[in-house]
């Protein structure tokens, strides 16, 4: 029992002087934080894609895979907001497997938490300042959020952390808009008072000292799927489903009402082809009722440059190690049906 304290106390202000952003990169920060904040608010009706790797594990090949991004990002940016998922960290249901850059910054090498904050900063830092899009991470460990919180635009609160109190006030005072994902059960209750807590101002402690937050009114809704007292995948991106969390969001009180299906996980089964039907029929339910369609705006994608996955010494440059995901060819005709069926 006990903690063995195995390196010096880090030094936030050092750390942030890493990677900081310059003036041009800021300005760009901020005019595309504002047009997703206008996008979760209605003010903007484009539809949202947050699309990437299960896990960025390979700075090279992310950034090939965003200059991609950030090339049909022009050619649909009046339709389609994108915003590229570099997850850094990894939430591991029995704590074995790749964790993530966080913890290993060579996917193959050494647990390094210390060096991994700074692959952190770098990776995201690089993708903002090479390719002009801002990013996406999971804030699985809420005390380190202030250590990236200046380089990212969107950061999601995943199954296992939903019920979790210090995430929900965590997020209640990040800047960023911050997706509630429904928890693995599937309720949808636990979700909707997540997204209640984040747009409260909450008192609590906070990296050694009591803070006030300020709410979040862009904490929303994630869709994922779910799992039955068997194991057995339950999805909730149905026509069903979706008309249930309107109903929902109306009998609420909660502030930008906004529905991100998140198209892999329990809702695909981690079959990652069948992300492309979801969409499509996702799609198909906003036709039929248009009602959905200021509501149900978001798509979380599981991308990267090769299809599939696979193990560490096999996979291909580009290729999932974690989840498996979409190649380029089929993401890059996804993101133009998204376009054309906005």
């Amino acid at each position: 029992m006990g903690f063995e304290y195995i390196s010096q106390e880090i030094d936030k202000k050092e750390l942030l002087k890493s990677y900081r952003l310059s003036g041009i990169d800021k300005k760009r920060k901020a005019e595309r934080d504002l047009e997703l904040k206008n996008i979760l608010s209605g003010k903007d009706d484009r539809l949202l894609a947050i699309i990437g790797p299960c896990s960025a594990h390979d700075e090279e090949a992310v950034l090939e895979y965003t200059h991609l991004l950030s090339k049909l990002q022009e050619k649909i940016e009046n339709e389609v907001f994108i915003i590229p998922r570099i997850y850094t960290n990894k939430p591991r249901t029995n704590g074995d497997g790749y964790k993530g850059l966080l913890h290993q910054p060579s996917a193959n090498g050494k647990i390094n938490l210390v060096q991994g904050i700074q692959s952190v900063r770098q990776i995201h830092h690089r993708v903002l300042s090479e390719t002009g899009l801002t990013t996406a991470d999971e804030m699985l460990y809420p005390e380190n959020l202030e250590f990236v919180e200046d380089l990212i635009s969107y950061i999601a609160v995943g199954a296992r952390s939903v019920e979790n109190q210090q995430h929900r006030f965590v997020a209640s005072g990040s800047d960023q808009p911050v997706g509630m994902k429904n928890p693995t059960s599937g309720h949808l209750s636990v979700m909707f008072n997540s997204v209640y807590a984040a747009q409260q101002s909450q008192e609590f402690i906070f990296n050694n000292q009591e803070v006030k937050t300020s709410s979040n009114p862009y904490a929303h809704v994630v869709l994922r799927g779910g799992l039955d007292s068997y194991g057995k995948n339950i999805p909730n991106y149905h026509y069903e489903d979706l008309v249930k969390v309107s109903e929902q969001y109306k009998q609420s009180d909660l502030k930008n009402p906004f529905v991100v299906i998140d198209t892999n996980h329990d809702n695909s089964g981690k079959q990652h082809l069948e992300q492309v039907r979801i969409v499509n029929e996702v799609l198909a339910h906003r036709e039929w009722n248009q009602e959905l369609k200021p509501l149900v705006r978001g798509f979380m994608i599981e991308s990267f440059l090769e299809n599939g996955r696979a193990e560490v010494e096999e996979a291909l440059f580009g290729q999932s190690i974690t989840d498996p995901c979409l190649g380029w060819q089929e993401t890059e005709k996804l993101l133009y049906k998204l376009a054309k069926n906005k």
